[in-house]
């Protein structure tokens, strides 16, 4: 299970860039103006230029968030280097570098000097540290977990991510409440009724990658009671929110009940996602797993294939069969294979 970094908390002080415009009303005007002036380079250029602006006048937040707005966009380079210049004094900037470090954004991959930037966050006595503590303690986890600036240790992995899941708490690590849900469902022995603990009390705090998760729970009755009901539920409202594992497994559900027409239409979507650029975008907007992303995209395009290949709810299209029975495989091979070793049984 590959994991990902936790996204910046956001700042109480400044709990969001609308309340600090609000205080700084000259940096951020040009958002007022007509967006169809200007393209995005321009607006970028344009908050740059006053944000410099706030610089040469002493004002310590607009540091930040012109690193901030590097990141953003991608200039990991410059945004390193303004994390750098502030890292003493800004916590949020340290919290920056040490993701940045861990995962090789706009430099060579640091992992022990990732694990000792969210070290000094954690262990901060700072008030302005407390808001990022929680999600420190979930990326220290994360580290512990894959072995990475650190001695692999799942027990103090665990240990970690219970302390940034913090009961369940809506303002502590949602994305520690999720990944303990995918924790005690993958580890060995299974722990599923605590998986489906950790499941619900993420999904009650909106984590997307859980709703799903509580889907197939429900639907397999791990954990918790058989219910199809509460199952599709949670499975439907998850895919409209972009989840694609839930989608695809969504697609196999209308396979599996003959609604062929319903199948094609819906796994042709996913399987039409792009595999090298897609992947990436969907994990950036949903925050679900890239893993997960490609597992659901593999078996889209493998019930489509199938349904092409027979003329199941669309014209019999064998060539076009082969094209999405290759994307399941480049996508997830071993997915693909135990799919194919059900096709064999004829339990496709």
């Amino acid at each position: 299970m590959k994991l990902t970094s936790e996204k910046l908390p956001k700042d109480p002080f400044y709990t969001s860039l609308s309340q600090y415009a609000a205080k700084n009303q000259k940096v951020f005007q040009w958002r007022k103006e007509k967006t169809d002036q200007y393209c995005h380079a321009n607006l970028v250029e344009k908050a740059l230029q006053l944000l410099k602006e706030r610089i040469r006048r002493g004002d310590a937040m607009a540091y930040f968030l012109r690193g901030q707005l590097y990141f953003e966009e991608g200039w990991f380079q410059e945004a390193i280097e303004q994390f750098e210049e502030i890292k003493e004094q800004d916590h949020q900037a340290t919290y920056q570098l040490g993701v940045m470090y861990y995962d090789g954004l706009g430099t060579t991959t640091n992992a022990e000097k990732g694990v000792d930037c969210m070290k000094k966050i954690l262990d901060s006595p700072c008030p302005k540290a407390r808001h990022l503590q929680f999600a420190a303690a979930y990326n220290l986890g994360r580290a512990y977990y894959e072995g990475k600036g650190v001695n692999r240790s799942p027990e103090e992995a665990e240990r970690l991510w219970l302390f940034a899941a913090d009961n369940g708490n809506p303002k502590a690590s949602v994305k520690a409440q999720s990944i303990l849900g995918l924790y005690y469902s993958t580890k060995e022995p299974k722990e599923l009724e605590k998986a489906f603990y950790w499941h619900s009390e993420a999904c009650g705090n909106g984590n997307l990658e859980s709703q799903g998760a509580l889907g197939l729970m429900y639907f397999y009755g791990q954990g918790i009671r058989q219910d199809t009901d509460a199952a599709l539920h949670c499975l439907r409202e998850a895919a409209e929110r972009g989840n694609v594992y839930a989608q695809g497994n969504l697609v196999e559900y209308y396979y599996n009940m003959k609604f062929f027409t319903k199948c094609v239409a819906f796994s042709k979507r996913i399987a039409d996602y792009d595999e090298v650029h897609d992947i990436a975008t969907i994990a950036q907007v949903t925050d679900c797993l890239p893993e997960f992303i490609s597992r659901g995209m593999a078996i889209a395009s493998f019930y489509h294939a199938r349904c092409l290949q027979l003329g199941l709810g669309v014209t019999k299209d064998e060539a076009t069969a082969k094209h999405y029975y290759s994307k399941a495989c480049r996508l997830n091979p071993v997915l693909a294979d135990e799919l194919h070793s059900l096709l064999i049984l004829q339990r496709i």
